[in-house]
């Protein structure tokens, strides 16, 4: 092969590489680099963390708090995840559950065509709000023992969603609990005696301010 052949290839590959750096080059410009503003995934046990001291906050109110501003028709539509084991029309059939008309401030097991669990039906006690509210949250944890598999439902306004919709299905409603006062945090005091302990050296330093004037007159 002679030298005009060989300077041919020469520059042929070169005219290649020029065109594949060229391209490179463009399709920087075209499809830029940028960093969004949200994270494009999640890591694994950010997002719980940042959120546990306003679930911790929530979850320590007692329902009540929650009753206050519950709304029957959303708890509707959280009966829905009940509805595949209970009725709850008057005089309705019993199922894998039971019927749950009018259970706000009735007996535990209060029906005695159901099969309850043993450890449900040594439980006692009437089905109260707070009673019904810690059941719904976890009937594992609430009632150990017992034969319902339902997970429980976590988030307070939910639960006081669905009492308020359990207790609309009912003869004989109960009415809805006080609201309970809010314990004023010591902490907001805290800013206030550190204002007042400022203000007692600087009205200290003040008051000696006039004694030393004189001393500087005689000086003079």
């Amino acid at each position: 092969m002679d030298s005009y052949e060989w300077n041919k290839i020469i520059g042929w590959v070169l005219a290649a590489a020029i065109a594949v750096l060229g391209l490179s080059i463009l399709t920087g410009f075209v499809y830029s680099p940028g960093h969004s503003e949200t994270k494009g995934y999640i890591v694994e046990g950010v997002e719980v963390e940042a959120d546990a001291g306003g679930a911790g906050a929530e979850a320590a109110q007692p329902i009540a708090a929650f009753l206050a501003t519950a709304n029957p028709a959303k708890g509707e539509a959280q009966f829905k995840k009940c509805a595949a084991c209970h009725t709850i029309t008057k005089g309705g059939a019993t199922g894998q559950g039971p019927n749950l008309y009018g259970i706000l401030g009735a007996k535990v097991a209060h029906i005695a065509s159901f099969a309850y669990s043993d450890a449900v039906k040594g439980h006692g006690g009437n089905w109260g709000w707070d009673e019904l509210s810690h059941w719904i949250e976890s009937p594992r944890k609430y009632i150990p023992g017992n034969k319902m598999s339902f997970a429980g439902i976590s988030k307070p306004q939910d639960r006081a969603d669905l009492l308020a919709y359990l207790n609309s299905q009912s003869d004989s409603p109960l009415p809805l609990p006080a609201v309970p006062a809010v314990a004023e945090a010591p902490a907001a005091e805290a800013p206030a005696d550190a204002a007042a302990s400022d203000a007692a050296p600087a009205a200290g330093e003040q008051a000696a301010a006039p004694a030393e004037a004189p001393a500087e007159a005689a000086t003079h």
